[in-house]
């Protein structure tokens, strides 16, 4: 999860809460910023467990940090006997991450790394809520992402930006045009999410024609970041298009959901 983010964010909020951790990115989308909202049950990573917020009606905990510190930190444990993560305060707040390496003698190796993070003062913390689902166009589930990649990869060499369109009718094309070229892939059949309609927020999509395709144009360097960070294929990935506003793309695995918001170019 960490390396993945790290492909995504140079830095990013991490916030602990008593049930579960979040990664989040908060560029404002408004300025053309990417923003990510990743989504972590505690129970599923640690054995223990034990947090103090700020107060009792308060009980979270956020911090600023660089994801590639805590994985290149994290890489030193692959074979550990046990990782105990810690919020310390040695010269400034730091994430202390120690690792118990396997030992042939009785004593045991413990290697500890110190990453320096940014505590973030109560006053901040609505900065980072939870973005809403946009009122889509069209929701689509993605293609095989290894696929998707390798088409995202090669596009890439011929264009800065790209089309992503979709319909109801699960068909979705890629799109690239330039002066000198233009390459469209297209994938059929891939289904589309049954989102549910009591909430009518996504009236849009209802009463939209079945083959007609909405769009947005967004930087492809950010779609192959997302795309090249995935290290095991999700159980479910699917995007939302907001024509000529969004794409949002939301993958979740069995303990992990990850919500990625691309915003489309003028």
């Amino acid at each position: 999860v960490i390396n993945t983010i790290a492909k995504l964010a140079k830095t990013c909020t991490l916030r602990l809460t008593i049930g579960k951790l979040y990664f989040i990115l908060s560029d404002k989308v408004a300025n053309g910023g990417v923003s990510m909202w990743c989504e972590l049950c505690q129970g599923n990573f640690f054995d223990e467990f034990q947090m103090e917020g700020v107060a009792a009606e308060h009980n979270e905990i956020y911090l600023e940090l660089m994801p590639e510190n805590l994985s290149r930190a994290l890489k030193t444990a692959q074979n550990a006997k046990a990782v105990k993560i810690k919020l310390t305060n040695k010269h400034c707040p730091c994430l202390r991450v120690a690792v118990e390496l396997p030992s042939l003698s009785s004593s045991s190796r413990i290697v500890t790394h110190d990453i320096p993070v940014g505590v973030i003062p109560r006053r901040l913390w609505n900065d980072f809520r939870e973005p809403s689902v946009p009122d889509f166009d069209v929701s689509i589930y993605l293609p095989v992402l290894k696929t998707m990649k390798s088409v995202v990869e090669r596009m890439k060499n011929l264009s800065n930006s790209i089309v992503i369109e979709a319909n109801l009718s699960g068909e979705m094309n890629l799109k690239i045009e330039t002066d000198l070229v233009s390459v469209t892939t297209h994938f059929k059949d891939l289904g589309n999410p049954p989102w549910a309609s009591e909430d009518g927020c996504q009236s849009s999509a209802q009463d939209r024609d079945l083959e007609s395709m909405a769009e947005a144009r967004i930087d492809i360097r950010k779609l192959q970041q997302l795309l090249a960070g995935q290290q095991v294929n999700p159980t479910k990935a699917l995007c939302n298009i907001v024509s000529k506003r969004i794409v949002h793309f939301i993958l979740l695995h069995e303990d992990v959901s990850l919500q990625y918001f691309i915003p489309a170019l003028a």
